[in-house]
């Protein structure tokens, strides 16, 4: 059932009337097949052309209640239209899925976690919506971070897939503050693994919805301006622990908080030698009355 609504997507076909029939009346029953092959199918149609067309199949043909009942719950989710003028959560969630095939030509071909991080980006969206003065989605991701997780254990991802899709859901939002953080956390965020995704994850948000690609533009901006300058945004480590040993410092907890205190002032541009960095932890021990 599946494979038919595969085909209609990677090869341009329409369903023939009886058989899209047949899938309707069978669709129950795909509880039945092997998770891994329902996974493997399910990652063909996302990166097909036509991804968006065959989430609608799957929903028309009652395959999508049964396999991803978390995307079901997406529809007729209302969304605050000044942000979201494209309408309910699945709309957005389509379009994206449409901006992801185009992005490759047409031709599909997306990552298997981009993919599956487009669909499940809003996911926490129906457990955490609220109408306040407006309606709200307070701490959606860290919410739909969970369902994904879940999700994709369920469906027998790989530890490492798994890891890094939660990822893409969890930090998708992060762009919106990016203008707003100090100069380290803002090299941090830039510095992470999935960078790349994540940039693509939010440019087809943004695409998807009110079109606004500023911050998009901002970080595109700041990562070449950091990449230029002389350590770029991974400076080398000034002190180890072994120098805070010898400080007289305990190993503990505090080891990890005071390198990476250390660390932000690299990144922030206030030091750059060794000897700063030790003068510096000397400085904060004195603060902090750290024995």
């Amino acid at each position: 059932m599946m494979r038919a609504i595969r085909f209609a997507v990677t090869r341009d076909y329409h369903i023939e009337a009886e058989t899209f029939a047949a899938i309707q009346e069978l669709a129950p029953q795909i509880s039945s097949v092997s998770v891994e092959r329902i996974r493997d199918e399910l990652l063909k149609i996302l990166m097909s052309p036509h991804p968006e067309r065959g989430l609608r199949l799957l929903d028309e043909t009652g395959l999508l209640a049964p396999i991803l009942p978390e995307i079901t719950a997406l529809k007729g989710l209302p969304q605050p239209e000044q942000f979201h003028p494209e309408g309910d959560v699945l709309t957005h969630t389509l379009l994206m899925l449409q901006h992801l095939a185009r992005s490759s030509g047409g031709k599909g071909g997306a990552n298997p976690e981009l993919a599956m991080g487009v669909l499940l980006h809003d996911v926490g969206k129906p457990q955490t919506f609220t109408r306040t003065d407006r309606i709200r989605f307070h701490d959606h991701a860290h919410v739909g971070a969970a369902i994904a997780e879940n999700l994709c254990l369920r469906l027998k991802f790989s530890l490492k897939a798994t890891e890094k899709i939660t990822t893409l859901v969890k930090e998708h939002l992060k762009f919106f503050d990016a203008e707003q953080m100090k100069k380290s956390t803002l090299k941090r965020f830039l510095r992470q693994e999935h960078l790349a995704d994540l940039l693509e994850l939010h440019r087809l948000d943004c695409l998807a919805s009110n079109k606004d690609l500023s911050h998009y533009h901002f970080c595109l901006a700041r990562l070449e301006e950091f990449r230029n300058e002389k350590d770029m945004i991974r400076p080398p480590q000034l002190i180890s622990g072994q120098d805070l040993i010898q400080l007289g410092i305990a190993p503990g907890p505090i080891f990890r908080q005071l390198l990476e205190y250390i660390e932000d002032a690299q990144l922030e541009g206030s030091i750059s030698t060794r000897q700063q960095a030790l003068e510096l932890v000397k400085e904060i021990r004195h603060t902090l009355s750290i024995e």
